[in-house]
């Protein structure tokens, strides 16, 4: 089994789950496809969607949760003359598969009158039997439930055993999804991906009633149950142990002095930054104004594709689908297009945007770039988001000390809080889990109420330095809202720490008329 990683293929040893092979996929396939093609469908797919869920939650130490879903459907999509047609069900027969292929032929020739968009798609080679399975150790579904839970209790229990640690909330998302995709062309692919999202939360309560809470930094990741353990690649003894200092610290921290001010942003921050003003911006169907209604349009419209000055010189921004443990890495997209990298923002221009097979043509590319996927068999596929990174700097590998011994005068930010972003991803702004002052080049303590103000082509303009490939991580999240409707999307964005000069910094203790 082989998939992509980030620099280059990484070997795989499993395979998809023999439970899900073991369904009737091919017949499935055969008989919507032979149904569609008989009904007058010029195009037609099949996706068989899996996707297996727990949920776990813990309040102070206690089990409060422990959620076990598993939905499964398929779902026959058709192009009819240029107009889409969809139409899926829960039950996994032959029989149903070819009535709900003829069902989505109907939805095509009824909409067919309201549609004035005749609908293209990119081609894309045939893939007649491929399998794609995403990196991970450990299939957190093989795992005892007690033996997470008890794991999850173990590390809870280390803050709330600390003084000064008054509560402590736990929250742990599995995820198991599994797609089979056939089509008219000849293409079958069946593939398999596993992600994990673990977070602990600390909250401290001082004797004038004020409070404040601080959360562990792991990112959510495309990984297995190895991501919580002992080997893991994320330091979770080290980082459960400084927790509980960290937070008092932050509690006596004195209030933030607004106004213009320098920052290094962690990536643990930067991330969130780069997905609502980068990834969701370039985004084609919203560029368009093809998603607006819902999650709003972009300011980088296709027209300044080329010429818009997104940010410095330096700036670098990739979309890529391969790279190993990325949450929205997969093989092959919704569309059964094979997915790669490319360039979205490259010395500071708009270079690119994130597109599937009918919104390429459109730009007049030859082929999409493998972004289409769905949350559900229920939901027709759209173009989603890549994982959209900022790259780190290619000849000198800055470490964050070094990008804060650059300022004489500003702020580290560590860790993503609460954000807002307008309709066009243009004028936003974010906090923060913590805030050090940074004083003659060196860190001096903790300041608290910070948050950063900009436009998207301010903020990304004042980027002074990036740090190098050691300081590059992955961010991420699970929740990507999109359509209606409404799905939900994994993604990942790496990036290195970043130094920007002058950016206006809110006290939003202040703001808030506290």
């Amino acid at each position: 089994m082989r998939h992509w990683g980030y620099g280059g293929p990484v070997t795989n040893t499993r395979g998809v789950d023999p439970d899900f092979l073991a369904l009737p996929l091919r017949e499935l396939a055969d008989a919507a496809l032979t149904a569609a093609r008989a009904a007058g469908a010029d195009h037609a797919d099949l996706r068989v969607h899996r996707l297996v869920q727990q949920s776990i939650r813990l309040r102070d130490a206690e089990v409060q949760a422990d959620v076990h879903t598993v939905e499964i459907g398929f779902a026959v999509r058709v192009l009819v003359d240029g107009t889409w047609g969809f139409a899926s069900h829960p039950e996994l027969t032959a029989e149903r598969a070819a009535e709900t292929a003829r069902q989505a032929v109907t939805v095509a020739r009824t909409l067919r009158v309201l549609n004035h968009e005749h609908v293209v798609l990119a081609d894309e080679p045939v893939y007649p039997d491929v399998s794609w399975v995403s990196e991970y150790a450990l299939d957190p579904f093989e795992v005892p439930g007690a033996e997470k839970v008890g794991l999850l209790t173990d590390y809870s229990r280390r803050l709330l055993d600390t003084t000064g640690v008054d509560h402590v909330t736990t929250s742990c998302l599995l995820v198991k999804e599994q797609t089979f995709y056939a089509d008219v062309a000849g293409s079958a692919i069946t593939q398999q991906r596993v992600r994990v999202h673990p977070e602990f939360e600390a909250v401290a309560v001082d004797r004038d009633g004020g409070f404040d809470s601080m959360r562990t930094l792991a990112p959510p990741a495309g990984r297995g149950w190895e991501y919580l353990g002992a080997d893991s690649t994320w330091d979770w003894d080290g980082e459960l142990a400084r927790i509980p200092g960290d937070l008092a610290e932050k509690l006596r921290a004195p209030t933030v002095e607004p106004g213009p001010t320098d920052l290094v942003i962690d990536p643990t921050n930067l991330w969130l930054t780069i997905h609502e003003s980068i990834g969701h911006a370039t985004e084609y169907d919203r560029a368009i104004g093809y998603e607006a209604a819902y999650a709003g349009t972009s300011f980088a419209t296709p027209d300044q594709l080329g010429s818009l000055r997104y940010g410095s010189d330096f700036m670098h921004v990739t979309a890529d689908r391969t790279f190993a443990h990325g949450l929205a890495s997969v093989g092959y997209d919704d569309e059964g297009v094979a997915t790669g990298s490319w360039d979205l923002i490259r010395d500071g221009v708009l270079v690119g945007y994130q597109l599937d097979r009918s919104f390429a043509p459109r730009l007049g590319l030859a082929r999409s770039n493998g972004c289409s996927y769905a949350d559900s068999a229920h939901h027709v596929p759209i173009q989603r988001m890549a994982n959209v990174s900022l790259q780190p700097d290619p000849a000198v590998d800055r470490s964050t000390a070094d990008l804060v011994a650059d300022v004489e005068d500003g702020i580290y930010v560590v860790g993503d809080k609460s954000w807002s972003i307008d309709m066009q991803r243009y004028n936003f702004q974010f906090t923060g889990q913590r805030f050090y002052r940074i004083r003659n080049g060196a860190l001096a303590g903790q300041v608290r109420d910070v948050a950063y103000q900009a436009t998207t082509t301010e903020f990304w303009g004042s980027m002074e330095a990036v740090g190098g490939a050691s300081t590059w991580r992955l961010g991420g999240a699970f929740n990507c809202g999109k359509a209606q409707p409404g799905q939900v999307a994994a993604v990942s964005h790496g990036c290195p720490s970043a130094l920007f000069r002058g950016v206006n910094v809110l006290n939003t203790r202040t703001e808030s008329g506290r």
